[in-house]
């Protein structure tokens, strides 16, 4: 079985952009604000971004207004070569419990991550093809707890689905997840101690 490297797969694209001397329009799932840093240090080189944040899995309520909230002040903190703007999504709650039904016990990392990498990435696909992005992508793989082969394979399937770009990438690559804790301190972010949804917050507890 080939193993893919995306790192290399996102070199090779933005070579073909520069060549072209295109900045596309670059819409990014975001799952909380110390992930994006870094891969918002390293794509506003090359892309007009929209940071998309899409996350119905974070639990409880005041945890997603604390992390969406860090994610707005960080954008406008940031000084970055192309212009980030962003687009809040909905807090879908319920829809990601009926997505979890079933899976409540799988264990972190498991079919039930999956089937949440799956909600966020097709609605991220969805909304790009409807604003005219040239690409979407997600920040998640820069965690090393996130399977970012399978990531790139979901994302795969929403550019097939949707009829729209996606960004192969793995951000932990080249230091990524490094570099994400260093911004992390220059800006005084806050580091959740858990992906987000009840379940892997029970299991950080346990």
């Amino acid at each position: 079985m080939n193993v893919i490297n995306y790192q290399k797969e996102l070199d090779k694209t933005i070579v073909s952009l520069q060549k072209e001397g295109r900045v596309p329009k670059l819409l990014l799932h975001s799952c909380c604000a110390p992930c994006s840093s870094y891969v918002l240090e390293y794509l506003s080189e090359y892309f007009e971004i929209t940071v998309f944040y899409y996350n119905p899995n974070i639990y409880p309520e005041s945890e997603y207004t604390k992390r969406i909230l860090e994610q707005q002040e960080l954008i406008s903190r940031m000084n970055l070569k192309h212009p980030v703007s962003f687009l809040a999504g909905n807090y879908e709650k319920d829809r990601f419990y009926r997505m979890a039904e079933g899976l409540e016990d799988v264990k972190e990392g498991g079919a039930r991550c999956f089937k949440c990498y799956a909600l966020r990435l097709r609605e991220t696909a969805q909304m790009a093809k409807k604003a005219g992005y040239d690409y979407f992508t997600t920040t998640l793989s820069i965690s090393p707890m996130k399977n970012a082969a399978k990531l790139n394979e979901i994302g795969l399937a929403a550019q097939k689905e949707f009829g729209v770009k996606y960004l192969q990438s793995d951000f932990k690559k080249k230091n990524g997840y490094k570099r994400s804790i260093e911004l992390s301190k220059e800006y005084g972010l806050y580091r959740q101690d858990y992906c987000g949804c009840e379940f892997s917050q029970r299991s950080s507890t346990q």
